[in-house]
């Protein structure tokens, strides 16, 4: 990573094009691990399930790009900062602006039902790897992407700092959700990991937390670090069951933000003593 960010800058890659070019190297990098040393073979996705993680991948792309309409806006009102840092300097403070937002806009996501409504799409599925990390709502991203990129902006960093921070976010995003067998010992005080991760997506909500996915040190500060070496998430996927469509009904799934919540049936009275 560090590597291609400095080719990039170095010699003049246009940095949308190598930012997506790099998207597809970690995926295919890290899909290839998965078959090398996997930590759970019934994870491995079939054949219908890559088709439908390149359908959520578009809608992610779809939900970022929606995200840049209310960023302009804003810009407009908030004059941003033009920090004149150099750039060594300015890569450690936006990753640690970016990660903060993610963070906040991550437990929000978990937090609060109405956004929970959208977030928990990406719950749904009962394994985790690194195909299922493009699988979200799209509103979701678009939330996420304009909470995040609203930080930056505001701060005014650079591109090229934006650019570095952005390399490291996608390969800890789909390295955190690699099916892959690894351990990276200390360094999961630091950072976020797959050892991590899998507790975010365990089925019981007492185990789960772990909201950072590219820094651990914001779970450490506020109280969401479960994990203990050698621990395992019990089950994967959605605490309650049922409660959201299944990923393969896509249109259910966009919708389901949209349908009014259902209630459970009042208990009945209790019997005079």
């Amino acid at each position: 990573m560090v590597a291609y960010a400095y080719a990039a800058i170095a010699r003049g890659w246009d940095l949308g094009n190598a930012n997506f070019a790099f998207v597809l190297l970690t995926v295919g990098y890290l899909a290839l691990l998965e078959r090398l040393i996997p930590y759970e073979r019934r994870w491995w996705p079939d054949r219908r399930e890559w088709g439908l993680y390149g359908v959520y991948f578009v809608l992610t792309v779809v939900g970022a790009a929606l995200a840049q309409i209310p960023l302009m806006a804003a810009l407009t009102a908030l004059a941003p900062l033009h920090p004149s840092w150099p750039l060594w300097a300015q890569i450690p403070a936006a990753l640690l602006v970016s990660s903060l937002a993610s963070y906040a806009v991550h437990r929000a996501g978990h937090d609060i039902p109405l956004l929970w409504r959208l977030h928990g799409v990406h719950h749904v599925p009962d394994k985790v790897n690194v195909g299922n990390n493009g699988v979200n709502h799209v509103l979701d991203v678009t939330l996420a992407q304009f909470v995040v990129q609203l930080a930056l902006a505001w701060a005014g960093f650079s591109a090229h700092a934006l650019f570095a921070v952005g390399l490291f976010v996608i390969a800890q995003g789909y390295f955190v959700h690699a099916n892959i067998d690894v351990r990276i010992g200390w360094l999961n005080h630091l950072l976020a990991s797959p050892e991590l991760h899998r507790m975010h997506h365990s089925a019981d909500k007492d185990e789960a937390g772990h909201f950072g996915s590219d820094l651990s040190i914001w779970d450490r500060l506020f109280g969401s670090y479960t994990w203990r070496p050698g621990k395992r998430p019990r089950a994967i996927g959605l605490f309650a069951p049922g409660s959201f469509p299944d990923n393969r009904a896509l249109l259910s799934t966009l919708l389901h933000p949209l349908r009014p919540r259902r209630y459970p049936p009042p208990a009945p009275p209790s019997a005079p003593p």
